[in-house]
């Protein structure tokens, strides 16, 4: 289920220069609900047939863009969003960070510009490192949909991910990746 956020104008993927997903380097945490922003990445290069993160290596209705993953922990997540968009000399508003939500009940997603970090640490970090909030964000649910008890974030972002979760994942990617490059997703709700 696609959510839109309260946005300026509307999500258009032509506009985007580089997608960044955030997660966590390293074999401990690469299939955890944190690194789903990770695994978005892979599952496009995977279905879009691109073989090298770093170079121009895709569009989206017809706009070029890079990807990439962080190579720091999400906590430090700004300083590699930095670095990179300097690197590449991409202004922010044509970014399109990738990333876990807690907020959002899993198999759901939203688009979402402008907003504050809501908690989240690798956010934060990139709000507080590039000096404003004026990004995209793909903002992926990782939250049980019928909890009894709210569990905090960190109790569950860092487990490995359930096997059928894994394959319900891949249909939230394929819907995404869909309204992606088909660019039918974009209308405001307002």
């Amino acid at each position: 289920m696609l959510i839109l956020g309260r946005m300026q104008g509307s999500f258009n993927p032509q506009k985007i220069k580089i997608i960044i997903g955030l997660g966590n380097p390293g074999e401990k945490y690469e299939n955890t609900y944190h690194n789903v922003g990770f695994l978005f990445l892979d599952y496009l290069t995977k279905n879009l047939q691109i073989s090298n993160f770093s170079a121009r290596s895709g569009s989206a209705s017809g706009g070029q863009f890079l990807i990439s993953k962080s190579d720091v922990y999400m906590n430090e997540s700004g300083r590699f969003v930095y670095k990179t968009l300097k690197d590449k000399k991409i202004k922010p508003d044509a970014l399109l960070i990738v990333h876990d939500d807690s907020d959002i009940a899993f198999q759901n997603y939203k688009f979402s510009f402008g907003r504050n970090s809501a908690g989240h640490k690798g956010i934060e970090s990139i709000i507080k490192t590039l000096k404003t909030n004026r990004f995209w964000r793909l903002r992926i649910g990782v939250r049980k949909k019928n909890e009894k008890v709210r569990q905090k974030a960190e109790s569950f972002v860092l487990k490995n991910i359930a096997s059928q979760d894994k394959k319900m994942l891949e249909n939230v990617f394929k819907k995404i990746t869909n309204a992606i490059f088909t660019g039918t997703a974009y209308r405001n709700g307002n």
